[in-house]
């Protein structure tokens, strides 16, 4: 099925009653018709039939074999790092979410992990950085927030090639844009709580890979740590779902149209976005995506004019998050990337005139008629074309 399909009959869901929508089984337990026999339900912990039509959808939309669940996207990345032992190293992206890092840094580093930091657009990096600990490769692409690009088949060919699994985040792109399974990625994160759910309604985290071991090992750490998403959360995440594909197309048209006029303003000095010509390695980025997607950065000539800019939106929220049909606006310097020291922040590039823009349905005029404003000039909008008065 073409996965516009997929997003609506994915979750797989068949009722003798004929629902169209799976119902919220707001059930802790499930009876047993006698010892020894189940209704394939026994304990929602361990499954419960309106989440396992959530996983399924994910897993089919993904093109994997199995998705687990979580009550958010960090309990997602915590589940995976229960795979590996104490002295086991992951080689990670060194431009990811700041809330990654520190669940990295602060967690299970004192579990005893150990985390090889590079930039992971740099194959000789990753080469070189593999010695007999390496147990896995860890990436985001696009990364947050420096959009950087990543090649997904020729690093799983490097983790493979040392015996190391490839651990792809896909929250920025979504599988409606990206299926980095599909070139090799062997475990697939999504925050849930974005652009699956996309209504800034629900937090969840999901876990979807194509090895039936690895699925297996994840079910029984599921069952036991006990993280998983709750009955009514999994329903809003597959109502959600239903329209991906429009909310990603239109969402991602807007982001377009917002990226080219913010590149004409001479208080933006660079925009960071995957659709932009001239944009660093778009050429991979387009080799593995269908799309450029709805996230981008952009710096400011001054820190003043950024902390305007937060100050005066008005449609617009400044607000955390992404991936909601609302478009946000973000200082990764003091929210997103705030546990990373000053020194990591200017070497990634996180400097205090760095805005994250997640870019939602909107009218892109009414979008760009906000930003103009809160910049500090006026902006008339005709339907696809736009034009500036100073």
């Amino acid at each position: 099925m073409d996965i516009k399909t997929i997003c609506i009959h994915g979750g797989d869901w068949k009722d003798p009653t004929g629902c169209i929508s799976v119902p919220v089984f707001q059930s802790a337990t499930f009876g047993h018709p006698e010892l020894g026999q189940s209704t394939g339900y026994d304990y929602t912990r361990v499954q419960n039939p309106t989440r396992e039509s959530t996983e399924k959808l994910v897993a089919a939309l993904e093109h994997c074999c199995d998705c687990t669940s979580y009550s958010s996207g960090m309990a997602a990345i915590s589940m995976v790092m229960e795979l590996f032992k104490p002295g086991d190293t992951i080689i990670s992206s060194d431009d990811l979410y700041g809330g990654s890092i520190r669940l990295f840094r602060f967690v299970n580093e004192k579990n005893g992990l150990n985390f090889r930091y590079v930039n992971t657009s740099h194959l000789d990096d990753v080469e070189k950085a593999f010695d007999e600990t390496v147990k896995a490769v860890y990436i985001e692409t696009p990364t947050n927030p420096m959009m950087q690009i990543t090649d997904i088949k020729a690093i799983a060919d490097i983790a493979h090639a040392h015996g190391a699994l490839l651990i792809a985040d896909n929250t920025f792109m979504s599988p409606y844009f990206c299926n980095p399974a599909d070139l090799g990625a062997d475990i697939i994160l999504h925050s849930g709580t974005k652009y699956l759910a996309g209504h800034n309604d629900t937090l969840a985290g999901f876990v979807a890979c194509k090895d039936k071991e690895i699925a297996e090992k994840l079910r029984f750490l599921y069952k036991t740590v006990g993280g998983c998403l709750a009955p009514w959360d999994s329903w809003l995440v597959t109502r959600g779902i239903k329209t991906l594909a429009l909310r990603m197309e239109a969402a991602q048209k807007n982001a377009q149209i917002l990226a080219e006029w913010l590149s004409s303003q001479k208080k933006i000095t660079k925009v960071l976005y995957p659709g932009l010509p001239g944009f660093e390695n778009k050429d991979i980025h387009d080799k593995q995506s269908r799309g450029a997607g709805a996230m981008l950065s952009f710096y400011t000539d001054t820190h003043e004019t950024a902390l305007e800019i937060l100050k005066n939106v008005k449609l617009i929220r400044f607000a955390e998050s992404l991936g909601g049909v609302e478009s946000l606006i973000t200082y990764p310097a003091t929210q997103t990337h705030s546990d990373l020291t000053e020194e990591e922040r200017q070497s990634r590039g996180i400097t205090e005139c760095l805005l994250r823009l997640s870019v939602g349905i909107e009218d892109a005029g009414d979008l760009i008629d906000d930003l103009a404003q809160a910049i500090g000039r006026y902006t008339i909008v005709h339907k696809e074309a736009y034009h500036e008065i100073i």
